[in-house]
């Protein structure tokens, strides 16, 4: 009898902490679909707008609004026109008294917008501040740029008649992604040189989530983030492609001459001059471009 009971307490005391355990999942993915819901929600006064990240400030132009800037970080600059524009420095590295002195009423802000200090400070001060979610994908820039359409208000049609024509470059992605996929195509993507070594993009980066659009393999798959690689590393990788950012190139003319004075001349890429340089925001920013870049690498590998 005594065991029967103490059977019959741990059962309700299991049912119940198993009801606890859903109330709490049902509550937290109430409040994190409010927190998204709320972050893309319209803004109540997007007349002077302060941006930090050049993805946004690309967005912000392709759905017509770029006549509501007040300020943009260095990261913007493209289109050109964004050259007139006031500047509040580095997208990690700003000052809250130089974006409250271009007098915002909405701040847009990348994810790795900082120092934190700086978005407490923004927050204190009432100013409407937006972080917009990043996701290394074509999805993930179509959701960039429905949120920053509700950010702004823009018009429902408008912003749809704009993003079937970017779905239309998604879908012709999609198909040459799937080939490479088949074909195996081995790609490094090189921030920039350190010396005569590569800083290159490991898992979890932007250049890992641009070479997966294409359908091609990430050679550095094996570690994680931005790392130099050795000239052994270098070999053992040997990429069928090799793609380096313009700002990458810095003190090469070419990239003929980038491979001879590199390691880089042992690799498959280097033999068969498939070494290729892109604007590094076009291929890294996951803005409006970057669909773009992916679908003529997409294109190039399969030449």
């Amino acid at each position: 009898m005594r065991m029967r009971m103490i059977i019959i307490y741990f059962d309700m005391k299991i049912n119940t902490i198993f009801i606890m355990m859903r109330y709490i999942f049902f509550i937290t993915c109430f409040a994190l679909s409010q927190f998204f819901l709320a972050n893309c929600e319209e803004s109540q006064d997007s007349s002077k707008i302060v941006i930090a990240g050049g993805s946004l400030t690309e967005i912000v132009y392709f759905l017509d609004y770029s006549d509501k800037i007040a300020g943009i970080d260095v990261t913007s600059n493209y289109p050109s026109d964004t050259a007139n524009l006031p500047s509040i420095g580095y997208v990690r590295a700003l000052s809250t008294e130089g974006i409250l002195s271009l007098k915002p009423t909405l701040i847009l802000g990348e994810d790795d917008m900082g120092p934190p200090l700086v978005i407490d400070q923004l927050k204190l001060t009432g100013v409407d501040l937006r972080i917009i979610d990043e996701g290394h994908s074509a999805n993930g820039i179509l959701q960039k740029i429905n949120c920053i359409s509700s950010v702004l208000g823009v018009n429902t049609d408008l912003s749809s008649s704009k993003i079937e024509l970017l779905e239309q470059d998604i879908n012709k992605l999609n198909i040459l992604a799937m080939d490479n996929q088949n074909s195996k195509i081995k790609v490094m993507l090189i921030l920039n040189m350190q010396g005569t070594s590569p800083i290159v993009a490991g898992k979890g980066t932007s250049g890992d989530g641009f070479i997966k659009m294409t359908g091609a393999v990430n050679v550095a798959n094996n570690f994680e983030g931005w790392k130099p690689i050795s000239s052994e590393s270098i070999i053992s990788y040997n990429p069928d492609f090799i793609i380096i950012t313009n700002r990458g190139m810095g003190s090469f003319p070419d990239t003929k001459s980038l491979s001879e004075t590199t390691a880089l001349r042992f690799t498959d890429a280097a033999k068969k001059q498939n070494i290729l340089s892109e604007d590094g925001m076009a291929m890294l920013g996951f803005g409006v471009r970057t669909i773009g870049a992916a679908l003529e690498f997409a294109k190039t590998f399969q030449q």
